[in-house]
């Protein structure tokens, strides 16, 4: 029997697949897996049957930025932690914000995260999001210089756990996932980073 005819087949090949992933897989990745052509909307619907088989486990399916993955629920990750203790690397006030800017506000240039911000950005924290591959730069604005436009990656939502940009949550709701609380206290009250005419400003260089 070919294996495009034995759905429970194609179930098993495709959670193998992705229970042994180190990375997420998109569906066009997923249909390398056959031989014959399997249609993309026959694996979403599978994976989709798949998603729903794993709910109330330890282990749940989920599709982010850049693919579909399982990952343990996060009532579990404070048992799984201490089996690898190492501490998750911690960022400075001045990284968060800018971050955070980035995500809500994209594409910016560093001079309107500056303008927003109210002081000059590092070339460190710019070095440390992009090596962290949670932002790229896209393209230049036409302006004289013509200056870096910065947006978020899809490695930025998958660490986050999250599909696309319209998941994230209002920016006064972040809390201590990517805002720090200086920016807090300039989030208005619908959750909205100020406009640079709105920021206070000043000649403060980061360290």
């Amino acid at each position: 029997m070919s294996t495009i005819t034995d759905l429970n087949y194609l179930k098993i090949v495709l959670e193998t697949a992705l229970l042994t992933a180190q990375e997420p897989l998109t569906v066009g990745q997923l249909k390398k897996l056959f031989t014959e052509d399997v249609k993309a909307a026959l694996i979403n619907d599978i994976l989709d049957e798949i998603r729903q088989n794993w709910k109330g486990r330890g282990v749940e399916l989920v599709k982010l930025a850049s693919g579909w993955r399982f990952r343990a629920r996060a009532e579990f990750t404070p048992y799984l932690a201490r089996l690898t203790p190492e501490k998750p690397p911690r960022y400075s006030r001045a990284v968060m914000e800018t971050l955070a800017i980035i995500a809500y506000k994209q594409p910016v240039t560093r001079g309107d995260i500056e303008s927003i911000r109210g002081v000059s950005v590092s070339t460190s924290v710019m070095q440390t999001l992009l090596e962290r591959g949670w932002i790229e730069v896209i393209g230049h604005k036409d302006v004289p210089g013509r200056p870096g436009l910065y947006a978020s990656t899809h490695k930025f939502l998958d660490d986050l756990g999250f599909n696309t940009l319209r998941d994230l949550p209002p920016l006064a709701e972040l809390g201590t996932l990517v805002l720090p609380e200086q920016l807090a206290a300039n989030v208005d009250e619908d959750g909205e980073v100020p406009l640079a005419d709105e920021a206070p400003q000043n000649t403060e260089q980061e360290s």
